[in-house]
């Protein structure tokens, strides 16, 4: 295992930003796979279970925290700036870390919720190394996602959805009240296990520490969403994918059937797989069962 930080430079900030990253396994022992963690505006933590497949399938794992979080460069005076917080940044970001570790020629991605948004949407532009892509719990847009979360929402509580309704009514979705009916719809489809484990609650840690990025590109909450992602979709770009896919959802997850559909209907090489006692940590909620899936698909 091995961990380090680059520097690279982005329009819109004075100095170098970095990139904080965590290699498991050796690179060179097998083709890698770079996981991107969700958000946007998340952490990497909850993404240390695919370092499983070091031991599993010597598959060499790298996890990195995106900007804006975690390890690497925090710019909270981007707070609601749209036109700097772009998938494009992130491609950026991925692109140079690639290129740092020397395996833009041949690699596999993993993206997980808005990872695997991003994922998909530098698969379209067909990366000369990239011979895999993993998209787990993602939406092909957010208007199938919203529709999908507002289904659930409505299966919560009367008093649960009245919390809800009340405090993004009145613009005060930062309050306890808020953030604990939020949490009674995680529980059931964000991750089942009780109490979570600790790399996902870490996650929570760290968005409470800085919401720049979930903010301004997603909003309060996983179904309330008022940021620039919400008109995102993909699906017209989705015939561009070329190398074999692997799509992963789980039964109770926030990623929905109707969400990940259109992935399987326009992309050339698809395999679909839903984890039956899972929501939207599958990698969690049944580890070891995600962990042979992932690397199965890899290496058979």
């Amino acid at each position: 295992m091995s961990e380090g930080t680059v520097e690279f430079t982005i329009d819109g900030v004075d100095t170098p930003v970095k990139t904080w990253y965590k290699v498991f396994g050796d690179l060179k022992a097998h083709r890698p796979l770079v996981t991107l963690h969700g958000g946007p505006g998340v952490v990497h933590n909850y993404m240390l279970a695919l370092a499983d497949l070091v031991g599993t399938h010597g598959i060499p794992v790298v996890v990195y925290d995106q900007l804006g979080n975690g390890n690497s460069t925090h710019l909270p005076e981007k707070m609601g700036d749209t036109s700097f917080w772009t998938e494009a940044l992130f491609i950026k970001q991925l692109t140079h870390l690639l290129e740092h570790l020397g395996i833009q020629d041949d690699f596999d991605l993993l993206g997980h919720s808005w990872g695997g948004m991003l994922s998909a949407r530098f698969a379209t532009q067909q990366p000369k190394g990239l011979k895999n892509l993993i998209i787990s719990d993602s939406p092909a847009s957010m208007k199938l996602w919203v529709e999908a979360a507002n289904k659930l929402r409505s299966q919560l509580p009367p008093d649960v959805q009245n919390i809800l309704d009340s405090h993004e009514t009145a613009g005060t979705t930062q309050s306890e009240e808020y953030h604990g009916a939020v949490m009674q719809f995680y529980a059931r489809h964000l991750c089942r296990l009780n109490p979570m484990p600790q790399d996902i609650q870490d996650v929570f840690g760290w968005l409470q520490k800085d919401p720049t990025v979930y903010l301004t590109m997603n909003g309060p909450s996983e179904f309330h969403i008022t940021g620039s992602l919400k008109e995102w979709s993909i699906i017209d770009d989705l015939h561009k994918i070329a190398v074999p896919t692997l799509l992963l959802n789980g039964k109770y997850d926030e990623a929905q059937d109707s969400v990940v559909q259109p992935y399987f209907h326009a992309i050339h090489k698809v395999k679909w797989y839903t984890f039956a006692e899972s929501s939207h940590m599958p990698q969690y909620e049944e580890r070891e069962r995600y962990v042979q899936i992932v690397g199965d698909f890899l290496t058979l």
